[in-house]
C-alpha cells in the first residue's frame, strides 16, 4: 500500500483544542501519546458553510450511541448528509450519546466553578475562524467508553485506549475539523486524569475514499436541501428576534392528504387480528392493530437503514 502523505502535525496539550481545514479526501489521525486513556472531543463543520455542522442526533439514529469503522459523521437537518467517515479505529469505544462538559457541569455537580471543560476549549479553538461560543456543538467523544444500564441511565466506564491507540476520519467534503483535549477529569472519561493528544493530516489514497463511495446513504436525496432551498432569504443575520410581517404559512406537505383502505381478510387471518386486539398492546380497534402489523412487517422486510422494532416485528 502507497504511504500517505503527512501535511500536518500538532500535539495538544490538556485544556487545548486545534481547528484545522480538512478538505475533501484528506485524514485526520487523533492518537494517543504518552499513557493513553484521553477522551477527544470533536467538533466539524462545513469549510464553506459554517450553518452546516456535525449532529450528534442523526448519527445516533443511523449509527448507534457508538460509531466505529465504516460508519458516518452526519450533518444536521436540513442538509442531513455524511460530511465525514471513520476510516480506522484501533479501540471501538467512541460515544454520541454525551453532550459535551461545560462549566455549569463542574460548578452544579462537583462545586468546581473553575475548572476545564470542552465547550470553552472548543469555542476557544473555533475563535481561530471567526466563529463563537454559540457556535460549539455537541460532539464526537472519541475514545469515551459509555453505556446505558437497565433503569435507562447512561453511565460513563473507564476509557480503554492505550498509547499509540488512534482514529482516522476522512473529510467527504471540505470541512473546518476542531478536536480537543477532553476537559473532564474528575469523571472516568479520561481516567480521571488529562493526557495530551497528537493530530495529524493525511493526503488520504484514492482507496481510501473508495470505500465510501456509492453506499446508499451518501444519496443524493431529494432532502438533502442545501441554502438555496431555504424559505428564509436573505439569511438571517442579526441577533434580534422579531415578526416578519409579511410571512404567510406556507408548511411543507400540507394539507395532509388521508385515504381509507379496504383490506380484506380471510377467516383465519381475521381470528388472528381478534387475538391481537384482544392483548390490547397494538390497538383498540381492528384498524389500529391491521395498520401496526404492517407497518411492522414492511419495516422488518424493506426499510432501508437502522430499525428500531418491537417482538411483533421479529415474529
Amino acid at each position: 500500500m502507497t504511504e500517505r502523505k503527512l501535511l500536518y502535525e500538532h500535539v495538544m496539550e490538556p485544556a487545548t483544542g486545534k481547528a484545522v481545514e480538512l478538505l475533501a479526501g484528506q485524514i485526520l489521525r487523533i492518537e494517543q501519546v504518552g499513557v493513553g486513556g484521553q477522551c477527544a472531543d470533536f467538533n466539524c463543520f462545513n469549510l464553506h458553510d459554517y450553518k452546516e455542522h456535525f449532529h450528534t442526533g442523526r448519527t445516533r439514529h443511523m449509527h448507534g450511541m457508538h460509531p466505529t469503522t465504516g460508519d458516518f459523521l452526519w450533518s444536521a437537518p436540513p442538509r442531513d448528509r455524511p460530511i465525514a467517515a471513520i476510516l480506522a479505529d484501533t479501540v471501538r469505544t467512541n460515544d454520541v450519546l454525551y453532550p459535551r462538559c461545560s462549566g455549569l457541569l463542574f460548578e452544579y455537580q462537583f462545586g468546581a466553578a473553575v475548572h476545564t471543560n470542552c465547550h470553552d476549549i472548543q469555542a476557544e479553538a473555533q475563535r481561530e475562524f471567526g466563529l463563537t461560543s454559540d457556535d460549539v456543538h455537541d460532539s464526537f467523544n472519541f475514545f469515551m467508553h459509555t453505556g446505558v444500564d437497565q433503569s435507562g441511565h447512561p453511565f460513563i466506564a473507564d476509557n480503554r485506549a492505550e498509547q499509540g491507540d488512534y482514529v482516522e476520519i476522512i473529510a467527504l467534503i471540505d470541512l473546518l475539523a476542531v478536536p480537543n483535549v477532553c476537559g473532564a477529569d474528575i469523571m472516568a472519561t479520561s481516567n480521571f486524569e488529562l493526557k495530551p493528544l497528537r493530530i495529524a493530516i493525511y493526503e488520504g489514497l484514492p482507496e481510501d475514499l473508495a470505500q465510501f463511495e456509492g453506499r446508499p446513504e451518501r444519496g443524493p436525496f431529494v432532502n438533502q436541501r442545501t441554502t438555496a432551498d431555504l424559505a428564509a432569504q436573505p439569511i438571517k443575520a442579526d441577533r434580534e428576534l422579531y415578526r416578519d410581517d409579511s410571512y404567510v404559512p406556507n408548511f411543507v406537505n400540507y394539507p395532509i392528504s388521508i385515504a381509507e383502505v379496504s383490506i380484506n381478510l380471510n377467516p383465519e387471518q381475521q381470528a388472528m387480528l381478534d387475538e391481537l386486539v384482544a392483548t390490547g398492546e397494538y390497538g383498540s380497534t381492528d384498524a389500529d392493530v391491521l395498520r401496526y402489523v404492517f407497518f411492522s412487517w414492511w419495516i422488518s422486510r424493506f426499510m432501508q437503514g437502522p430499525k428500531h422494532l418491537d417482538q411483533l416485528a421479529s415474529d
